[in-house]
């Protein structure tokens, strides 16, 4: 799978670390930034990543912060992206199966390297069920226009 990966600072250690678990896995990871400890802006780098899957340039994206959640807001202001913040992998099956999320935020202060793994793992795996779910689906989307 084609993965679109981004984390500011506070995240950046999180996202080498599963960046090279995903390749060991197989998978296709395009990285977005940033790479340096030194502060940056979270928006600069997720904005980026989200849009790689919003256009199908990648068909999943994963973007890191400390808390996850600059980097999921900012995810979900790209039109087409549904950005869940997970922090236990049963959230991350759910979000895949029912809401068809395709962009997955993390914190790395509230999880660490093997919790991640679990996360992406499940958020990898599953698909979308569709039926009932899609018409929910449709109606975020149309939140959109």
């Amino acid at each position: 799978m084609k993965i679109a990966m981004a984390a500011d600072h506070g995240g950046v250690d999180l996202k080498d670390e599963l960046r090279a678990w995903l390749v060991e896995q197989g998978h296709e990871v395009t990285d977005y930034g940033c790479n340096s400890h030194d502060s940056c802006d979270y928006a600069d780098y997720a904005a980026p990543a989200a849009r790689a899957v919003a256009d199908g340039s990648c068909e999943r994206g994963i973007v890191i912060c400390t808390t996850g959640i600059g980097v999921s807001i900012t995810a979900n202001k790209i039109d087409g992206i549904r950005c869940a913040l997970c922090s236990e992998p049963w959230s991350a099956q759910m979000t895949r199966r029912h809401n068809d999320a395709n962009v997955l935020a993390l914190g790395a202060g509230a999880v660490g390297p093997h919790l991640a793994r679990e996360i992406v793992s499940a958020f990898l795996t599953y698909e979308f069920e569709g039926g009932r779910h899609q018409r929910r689906v449709e109606k975020i989307m149309a939140l959109e226009k």
